[in-house]
């Protein structure tokens, strides 16, 4: 086993649910140590944060730039060697740039950014950096996602002509109708989230999700926002309808106030030859539909499935795989890429995804705002 990676982590901290998944994702593969970081905006919160999770406090850092010019002192195999960057949205660019301009790898939550021009000059600043740039769209890492690319590159289903992804949840609900509650979520405040709550946080993995399956882009969209507030600045629920061809066309429907709903996330591509369907509240389901036969479902872990989706398997056949385990896949193929090993090009999303995610987020904001009219994406 090579040396491990030393990883930073920025964000994260206290009761943070994306912090504890990407602590876990990274240690399941044994491919990283996290070496120090920045948890907190409060330093003394991320000393008493490292200490919690038995992190080494010698390398719990006041801010960013105290992070970056400590470990540029350091010899180079011991410095720093890729940063996680797990903050609100609006220190994604700032965070990211820096760290780029100093030659860090770096895994970026999404949205990778809060606008489309950040998002280009980021992609600017990688070529010149060199390094390896993840975007953590956690859903690609689940083997069964896996083996629906796999599975629609080979043409089992042959030309796709409808595609359908859902993302309905429903935690806001609660939230929005109270004034004074909705005041004090970041996600509703276009300063920390950027131009779009709904479709920037959720409806952006599923547009994601039908690139990364099918390996086609979406050329086009019309989109439906629901504010349910005139003084609420960020949409709620959406509706977009895509077209990424002449005779390929779908839909995105998003909702953080589908009562009741948790989870939601849901995909089905429908070709010539027959469709797949998966829901990530039952991730070990592959649904393969094919008129005339019987339905037929994939599950992780069997040798009829690609070799990515193995790859992505760390259990025997029915055994559970979680979400914890999808980021874990990210995390190792991007491991795999710092080392310079060879890795698959669906191991990871990288730049070109999350500037893909911020063409379609300013594009459905675009295209409510004009009158719910087709806005071509780049």
């Amino acid at each position: 086993m090579p040396k491990k990676i030393r990883l930073g982590i920025l964000g994260g901290g206290g009761d943070s649910l994306i912090g504890v998944l990407h602590r876990v994702a990274s240690f399941i593969n044994d491919n990283y140590v996290i070496t120090g970081g920045v948890f907190n905006a409060e330093y003394d919160e991320s000393i008493k944060f490292a200490q919690e999770i038995d992190i080494p406090t010698n390398r719990i850092y006041n801010d960013l730039d105290a992070l970056v010019e400590a470990e540029l002192k350091l010899p180079k195999e011991e410095r720093i060697q890729v940063c996680s960057i797990l903050t609100p949205n609006f220190l994604h660019f700032p965070m990211a740039k820096k760290l780029l301009d100093n030659g860090f790898h770096v895994i970026c939550e999404k949205p990778m950014t809060t606008t489309y021009e950040e998002a280009k000059i980021l992609r600017d600043t990688l070529k010149k950096a060199g390094t390896v740039f993840a975007v953590t769209h956690t859903y690609t890492g689940y083997p069964m996602v896996r083996q629906m690319r796999e599975m629609i590159k080979e043409g089992v289903i042959g030309k796709v002509h409808k595609v359908d992804a859902q993302y309905y949840q429903g935690w806001m609900n609660p939230i929005i109708h109270d004034k004074e509650k909705r005041s004090t979520v970041w996600r509703l405040d276009p300063k920390k989230a950027g131009i779009s709550s709904c479709m920037g946080d959720i409806g952006v993995h599923a547009f994601n999700m039908i690139e990364f399956t099918t390996g086609l882009q979406v050329e086009s969209l019309l989109c439906d926002f629901n504010y349910l507030y005139d003084d609420n600045q960020m949409d709620m629920d959406g509706t977009v309808l895509i077209r990424m061809g002449k005779h390929v066309k779908g839909v995105i429907r998003a909702s953080q106030v589908a009562t009741g709903e948790e989870n939601g996330l849901s995909i089905a591509i429908y070709g010539q030859k027959g469709g797949l369907k998966w829901e990530q509240e039952n991730p070990n389901y592959l649904y393969r539909l094919n008129d005339p036969e019987p339905l037929q479902v994939y599950k992780p872990g069997h040798q009829y499935n690609s070799k990515l989706s193995l790859d992505g398997t760390k259990l025997p056949p029915g055994h559970p795989e979680g979400i914890f385990d999808a980021m874990a896949n990210i995390y190792l193929g991007v491991a795999r890429a710092i080392r310079g090993e060879e890795y698959n090009d669906g191991e990871f999303p990288t730049m070109a995804d999350g500037v893909r995610g911020l063409n379609f987020i300013e594009s459905t904001v675009a295209s409510h705002k004009q009158g719910n009219v087709w806005v071509g994406l780049d």
